[in-house]
């Protein structure tokens, strides 16, 4: 069958050792970001199949009325907000989830931590032109690491920052909050006190109608001077526009960011990428080969058993009726 996996961004999908999987079908595999859906379809137009890279590609009406032959959209991982499960049952395109892992985007986070708290990248670039310790930073030992979402991942970071000596504060869902304090870490007492309290703040939150720009400017306001906001999860979990003005009143002090409104981001005048207390990394979190074999390996064996008649995992059954 005719399959198509668009935004491929570091020609890696073909290199994976699960790309066998698909061996004897006709794919086509586009390294490149293609944001007006009308191009996207004249690329794609004889597609029967979609791998999609995560939530890369936006699936509307608008792409999927173009989209003939398309039979089957395979995710990587979980459907999100990028596509439009009602529209593709209108289509009469059926989807499949893959499966998904907290391990990945976890270091990523706490990569991030470690980088805005030591100030490590600055004291790089600082040291390439030619500046010895032009900078201080400060260690994790003793802070307090507040993390909002305690998922898979929002546990990994509290496992972690015990090991490093921080103390933990979680904040969110009364149920996140009571299986907090039964792993022994802290609930915060009121969110005012979350933000007002912990020096590294981390979000760990599925964006939905419920959490979308959740994280107001007031929120960011109530942080430290030398506090760190660290964003790995989604870029409209905060109000627009609020961490760049937050950031330019010095109150959060510091941000990691790993995701943004739109992507991928090309523009080198960005403006967080233009100030000296951010770290930005391009949407790194679920990008790294072990994550990579996992999610593309789930997403090829759900094409092949569609193929092959084995209609599982599929999030809107009705289509095959």
């Amino acid at each position: 069958m005719k399959i198509a996996i668009p935004d491929d961004y570091t020609n890696s999908i073909k290199k994976l050792d699960c790309f066998k999987i698909l061996n004897g079908q006709d794919v086509l595999v586009l390294n490149h970001f293609e944001p007006n859906p009308h191009l996207l379809a004249e690329k794609i137009h004889d597609a029967e199949i979609l791998v999609l890279t995560r939530e890369r590609t936006t699936i509307n009406d608008e792409l999927l009325s173009n989209l003939p032959n398309l039979k089957l959209i395979s995710q990587t991982g979980k459907i999100s907000n990028h596509l439009d499960l009602s529209a593709c049952t209108r289509h009469h395109v059926a989807v499949s989830e893959g499966v998904g892992s907290p391990v990945a985007p976890a270091e990523l986070a706490w990569l991030l931590i470690m980088n805005t708290t030591r100030q490590i990248p600055a004291a790089i670039e600082g040291m390439k032109n030619g500046k010895w310790q032009m900078n201080m930073g400060s260690t994790i030992h003793g802070k307090t690491i507040g993390i909002w979402g305690y998922g898979k991942i929002g546990k990994r970071i509290a496992q972690y920052a015990k090991a490093f000596g921080a103390q933990v504060m979680v904040w969110g869902s009364d149920a996140s909050r009571r299986n907090a304090v039964q792993d022994g870490f802290e609930s915060a007492n009121s969110r005012e006190a979350f933000f007002k309290t912990a020096d590294i703040v981390s979000l760990h939150l599925r964006l939905n109608q419920t959490t979308f720009e959740i994280v107001k400017e007031s929120d960011l306001n109530l942080m430290k001077p030398s506090s760190v906001f660290i964003n790995t999860a989604r870029a409209e979990l905060i109000e627009k526009g609020a961490l760049l003005t937050c950031l330019k009143n010095g109150r959060p002090g510091f941000a990691g960011i790993d995701v943004y409104e739109e992507e991928p981001v090309y523009n080198p005048d960005y403006p967080l990428l233009k100030m000296s207390n951010v770290v930005c990394t391009p949407h790194l979190g679920y990008a790294e080969k072990n994550s990579y074999e996992l999610y593309f390996g789930k997403a090829f064996e759900n094409v092949m058993n569609f193929i092959n008649g084995n209609h599982i995992n599929i999030a809107n059954p009705e289509v095959l009726k």
